[in-house]
C-alpha cells in the first residue's frame, strides 16, 4: 500500500517518463535524454550508489558544475533513499570541509577537475569524465539483474516521503551555512507550487544555467518543468552572449536569472540588436531586483511576461510570485503567496501587524524544511509559535501584496532611526553611472551606524577626474530622500563579493570597511 501511494522527488520523473516517455527531457552538450531514458538513468545510477556501500540515510555530497550527470547524481540519491547534499563547486578550503563535515556527508560526487580540492579524509566519485564515473558506470548497472527499492519506508517505518531527500545549505550571508533538512513530501508540494505559480507548460522551451546546487534553479524551474514534461536545456553557466544568441535562434523562450545575470543581459551590446521576441518568459529571484533595471528590461522587451520569484532555501525555495499582470501598478513588491503557502507579517512580541506596517515575514506551508542539521538552537529560534520565521522585514497591503523591505540584520539604525538599505539602493541606481549598489551600516561615534554606498560604477567611468564622485551621489540621494536616509559615505569598488545566487555578502562588505 505505500508503494501504491508513493509520491517521492524521483517519481515526479517516473510519472513524466511513463507519460512522455520519447520526449527530450534533458540535452547537455551534446547529450540528450528522452524522459524514458533519464528515468532508466537515474534507477541505474542508484544501484551504482547502494552496491558503493552507501545505506538509505547517508548523506551524499555533490561538488561539481552543470550537467546532465549532477541532475542524475541527484535524482539517484533521492531514488536511493539517500539524503543529497549540494555544495556550491566555488568553495575551497575550510568553507569546503565545514559543509562536508557538518553534514557528515559519506561520499562526495564530484567533477575530476575539482577532485584535489577536496579534503583527503573524504571518500569520492566522479560524477562524469573518468572510466569510474557515475555516468560511465551506467550502462553495467543497468544490464545488472535486481536493484534498490525506489523508496519504499524509512528505516523507522515513516512512509517514504517523509524521508529526508535533500540539505540545502543557507547562504550563509550573515552567519555560517545551515543544512535545511528537505523531505520529498516539502520538495513535491513546491514543485506544484512552481508549476501553478510560475505557469509552467510543457510546450515552453526553458534554459538552465544558474548552478544547480542552488535551490532555485534545480527546485523552482528544473525539476518542476520535469514533472509537466518539458525539454530542459542545461547550460554550463549563464553567459550573457550565449544566452541571447539562444533566444535569437528561437531554443529559449523561459529564463530564470537573479538581477545581476539581467543586468549583465541588458548591458551586453547583443541585447539591443538582437531580435529577442521568442523570450516569453523571464523569471528573476535570488536578490531583490532594483525598480530602474526592471523598468529598464521592460522598456526594451515590452512583450515579455516578468515574474518576481521570492522565497528562500528553507521553503523550498519559492513562498512568493508577483506575476506578469501585476507588474505595473506594485514593481517593488515580491507579489502574494503561492499555493502552498500561508504567510504573514508579526512584530517583535510575534504579533500580527496591520496592513501597512511593517513586520517580519512568518510562514506556515508543507514546503517548509523540518529545521536545520544538527543545529537544534536555531531551529527552535526559526520555529516560533507554529510559524517560521524569515528573517525579512517586509510590508503587506490590504490586498495581500508583500513588499520586502530589508533583511532584518541589513536594516541599518542611522541616529536612532532605522533605513531600510533597499530604498536608498534603489534611488542610487537610477543614476546614469551606477552599474551596481549595496547600502550598509558602519559604526560611527555620531550616527551609531552611518549608512554607507559601496557603488560599482559603469565600464569607463571612474570616480576621479571627470567621473561621478562621492558628494555627486550623495546629492543626488538626498535630492530624493529625506536627509537622515542620504548615504553620508561612498565607497567606490570594481566588484561587489556575491554567493552564488547573486546575493550580496553584506557581511563581507561591513567587515571590509567597517575595521577602516
Amino acid at each position: 500500500m505505500t508503494r501504491a501511494r508513493s509520491n517521492t522527488v524521483d517519481d515526479v520523473l517516473r510519472r513524466s517518463a511513463r507519460r512522455v516517455p520519447r520526449r527530450t527531457a534533458v540535452r547537455y552538450a551534446d547529450r540528450s535524454w528522452t524522459y524514458r531514458e533519464l528515468d532508466d538513468a537515474v534507477s541505474a545510477a542508484a544501484r551504482v550508489l547502494l552496491a558503493d556501500g552507501l545505506r538509505p540515510g547517508d548523506r551524499v555530497a555533490s561538488y561539481g558544475h552543470n550537467s546532465d550527470a549532477y541532475l542524475i547524481g541527484f535524482l539517484a540519491c533521492a531514488r536511493a533513499g539517500l539524503v543529497h547534499v549540494p555544495v556550491n563547486h566555488g568553495l575551497t578550503g575550510e568553507d569546503l570541509r565545514y559543509i562536508l563535515a557538518q553534514s557528515g556527508s559519506t561520499l562526495v560526487l564530484t567533477d575530476p577537475a575539482l577532485a584535489g580540492r577536496l579534503p583527503g579524509t573524504v571518500r569520492s566519485m566522479p560524477l562524469r569524465d573518468d572510466p569510474d564515473g557515475l555516468l560511465e558506470r551506467l550502462a553495467g548497472a543497468a544490464a545488472a539483474p535486481g536493484g534498490p527499492d525506489p523508496a519504499g519506508v524509512r528505516a523507522d517505518g515513516a512512509p517514504a516521503d517523509e524521508a529526508l531527500v535533500q540539505l540545502l545549505y543557507t547562504s550563509g550571508t550573515t552567519a555560517l551555512p545551515k543544512g535545511a533538512m528537505m523531505t520529498h513530501r516539502a520538495l513535491v508540494h513546491a514543485y506544484t507550487s512552481a508549476v501553478v505559480a510560475l505557469d509552467l507548460r510543457e510546450t515552453d522551451r526553458p534554459v538552465h544555467s544558474l548552478p544547480l546546487y542552488h535551490a532555485a534553479q534545480l527546485h523552482v524551474f528544473l525539476l518542476p518543468y520535469l514533472a509537466v514534461g518539458a525539454e530542459n536545456l542545461i547550460l554550463d553557466g549563464p553567459d550573457p552572449a550565449h544566452l541571447l544568441e539562444l533566444v535569437a535562434a528561437g531554443r529559449a523562450d523561459s529564463l530564470f536569472a537573479p538581477p545581476t545575470v539581467w543586468i549583465g543581459l541588458s548591458d551586453h551590446p547583443d541585447f539591443a540588436v538582437r531580435d529577442l521576441r521568442g523570450l516569453r518568459k523571464a523569471y528573476y529571484g535570488a536578490s531583490i531586483m532594483p525598480v530602474p533595471v526592471l523598468a529598464r528590461l521592460r522598456a526594451r522587451l515590452p512583450q515579455l511576461a516578468f515574474y518576481n520569484c521570492f522565497g528562500q532555501s528553507e521553503i523550498g525555495p519559492l513562498a512568493m510570485v508577483l506575476g506578469p499582470d501585476e507588474h505595473a501598478d506594485r514593481p517593488d513588491s515580491c507579489g502574494r503567496p503561492v499555493l502552498f503557502v500561508e504567510a504573514r507579517l508579526v512584530d517583535e512580541a510575534d504579533r500580527e501587524v496591520p496592513a501597512g506596517t511593517r513586520g517580519e515575514i512568518v510562514y506556515r506551508s508543507p514546503q517548509l524544511c523540518t529545521g536545520y542539521w544538527d543545529k537544534p538552537a536555531e531551529t527552535a529560534e526559526a520555529f516560533r509559535d507554529g510559524w517560521f520565521h524569515s528573517g525579512d522585514l517586509a510590508v503587506q497591503d490590504a490586498d495581500g501584496y508583500v513588499t520586502v523591505v530589508d533583511r532584518i540584520k541589513d536594516v541599518i539604525n542611522s541616529g536612532g532611526v532605522l533605513v531600510a538599505s533597499r530604498q536608498v539602493e534603489d534611488v542610487l541606481y537610477e543614476h546614469p553611472q551606477v552599474a551596481e549598489v549595496a547600502v550598509i551600516g558602519l559604526p560611527d561615534e555620531r550616527w551609531i551606524e552611518a549608512v554607507t554606498a559601496v557603488v560599482v560604477l559603469r565600464t569607463g567611468e571612474d570616480s576621479d577626474g571627470d567621473g561621478v564622485g562621492e558628494q555627486e551621489l550623495i546629492d543626488a540621494a538626498r535630492a530624493r530622500l529625506a536627509a537622515f536616509k542620504a548615504p553620508k559615505r561612498v565607497l567606490f569598488v570594481d566588484a561587489l563579493p556575491r554567493n552564488a545566487s547573486g546575493k550580496v555578502l553584506k557581511r563581507e562588505l561591513r567587515d571590509r570597511f567597517g575595521a577602516a
